[in-house]
């Protein structure tokens, strides 16, 4: 994996996030040298879901309302249906999203987490993948969508499941080393 020393990554999440899908690239990312990042509009503790039952809690590092894009190098959007669905009713966390679209900064979403990018209409015209249940809303919202372990597309990395989580954290670490995608910013 690409070093990513100096680099600061927030993880946006909330209580449902799929378990590994934070995990796992928390700990791969933090693993080549990021600052890792979990934001939250919660405080304290946020539980993630584990396939089929509620899983382990992970500390939340910064509150959703003190989080800035020009304070992180990158943004990662865990699954989980629980989380991108009550995160996509919160403007600010909706803003977020945008606000790193907008600069060109790397940003990843694996399984439902692509729900956060259709709510911040980021996802016209770019190659895309998801969890299969949502590739519906991912067409509609003008993405091109395709059953693949891992798409990236200007800087934006998409991936299907936990199955994909190698791939995903792999590609993203890629992106983040490049920094910023001046052409999806000027977009």
């Amino acid at each position: 994996m690409k070093n990513l020393e100096g680099k600061r990554i927030a993880i946006l999440a909330t209580h449902g996030f799929e378990q590994s899908e934070l995990l796992e690239p928390q700990r791969q990312l933090a693993e080549a040298g990021a600052d890792v990042v979990v934001v939250s509009p919660e405080q304290g503790r946020i539980r993630g879901w584990d396939h089929t039952d509620w899983g382990e809690e992970v500390e939340v590092d910064m509150a959703l309302d003190d989080a800035r894009e020009n304070d992180f190098d990158a943004l990662v959007l865990p699954g989980g249906q629980i989380n991108p669905d009550l995160l996509r009713v919160e403007s600010k966390a909706v803003d977020l999203v945008r606000a790193f679209h907008d600069s060109g900064k790397p940003i990843g979403a694996i399984c439902h987490g692509p729900w956060m990018l259709i709510e911040a209409d980021v996802v016209r015209g770019r190659r895309m993948t998801s969890y299969h249940s949502i590739r519906t809303d991912m067409r509609n919202a003008g993405a091109q969508w395709f059953d693949e372990a891992v798409i990236a597309d200007a800087g934006i990395v998409t991936s299907r499941k936990p199955d994909d989580l190698g791939a995903f954290c792999a590609k993203l670490a890629e992106e983040i080393g490049e920094g910023r995608h001046h052409e999806r910013a000027a977009a």
